[in-house]
């Protein structure tokens, strides 16, 4: 094989889908071509390279040794080629900020005051995703994200900028049938279902008092929208924010069972790489994130009845304080 000879791009495409899901099928549909043609470039570049990558043994496949030591440089060749071509399609300091949320934060709180910041930063184009899937900065083009849970995500800076009240609730047809509870430790005997980290009961029953808990059991979900329609169905009783529920137990939809709470270590988190702190663009949302989020905690304290479901968040004690978690091995 001649040094310059390079292997055909769709081939080391189909190697390296196949090799992350070690499965064909599955490569295929990401490919969105027929598992046919991907079994039929792999082993193309599989005479093309020589050599052996894939072992098929019953109906699964394996790495060869070859096929591990080829596939580091393949996907290194990859995420360099995506990083070069975002970095040509958007240039890193253009007016576009792409800025990835959980769906019920953009809803509740960013959107509405979007209109803010575009005032104080008329260059900056903003760029909502609403997910609730960690981005991946090196590949999604995404320059920060917020995200609620214990803000441990190793490698990135994490920046704790707003709480959540929280409150637990349940279908009228669950309490009808279990009888409202008279104290927290009651609901230990209740079907539960549980936020995506599965952390949320054990620090609402510590806050409570209850500190025996025993093992997290019930469904979870990674979106409040979709646990809200899980408790709605009588699946089980809940921790929502206060905001999302508040019409729902105002109409009779659901039932609060007790008083809405702050939960230590549950919050909203800014997050981002390191090398993004100084980016011009990453600062100015940063600042405006934190003077928002401090009228928001003003405006908070001083309504003794909460009138708006904005007033159910607040913010954090630090918000400029920042915390970098050190990269640990995936």
């Amino acid at each position: 094989m001649m040094e310059h000879q390079l292997p055909p791009l769709n081939a080391l495409r189909a190697f390296e889908a196949t090799a992350r899901h070690l499965s064909v099928k599955n490569a295929a549909d990401e490919l969105c071509v027929t598992p046919g043609a991907v079994s039929q470039l792999v082993k193309a570049l599989e005479l093309h390279l020589g050599v052996q990558l894939f072992r098929r043994v019953n109906r699964g496949i394996f790495l060869t040794d070859a096929g591990q030591a080829y596939l580091p440089p393949v996907r290194s060749a990859f995420r360099q080629i995506s990083d070069a071509t975002q970095r040509l399609a958007v240039p890193t300091e253009s007016g576009l900020l792409t800025v990835s949320t959980t769906p019920f934060f953009a809803s509740a709180w960013l959107v509405p005051r979007l209109k803010s910041f575009q005032k104080a930063h008329p260059d900056i184009d903003l760029q909502v995703q609403a997910s609730n899937a960690l981005a991946d900065f090196s590949r999604d083009g995404v320059d920060v994200a917020i995200r609620h849970g214990t803000g441990q995500y190793p490698g990135l800076v994490s920046q704790c900028v707003l709480t959540v009240e929280v409150v637990p609730v349940a279908a009228p047809s669950l309490v009808a049938e279990l009888g409202k509870p008279a104290k927290p430790a009651d609901l230990l005997r209740w079907p539960r279902v549980n936020d995506a980290q599965r952390k949320g009961w054990r620090l609402w029953f510590a806050a409570q008092g209850v500190a025996d808990t025993g093992p997290v059991r019930g469904p979870s979900f990674d979106d409040a929208g979709l646990l809200l329609r899980a408790v709605q169905t009588g699946q089980g009783v809940a921790l929502l924010p206060a905001a999302l529920v508040a019409s729902d137990v105002a109409e009779g939809r659901l039932v609060r069972l007790f008083k809405a709470a702050l939960l230590d270590g549950f919050a909203y988190h800014l997050v981002y790489p390191p090398a993004s702190h100084d980016r011009p663009k990453v600062a100015a949302f940063r600042s405006w994130l934190a003077e928002a989020m401090g009228d928001c905690g003003a405006q908070t304290a001083a309504r003794k009845t909460p009138a708006s479901p904005p007033s159910h968040f607040q913010s954090a004690k630090t918000p400029t304080r920042l915390q970098l978690v050190q990269r640990q091995p995936r």
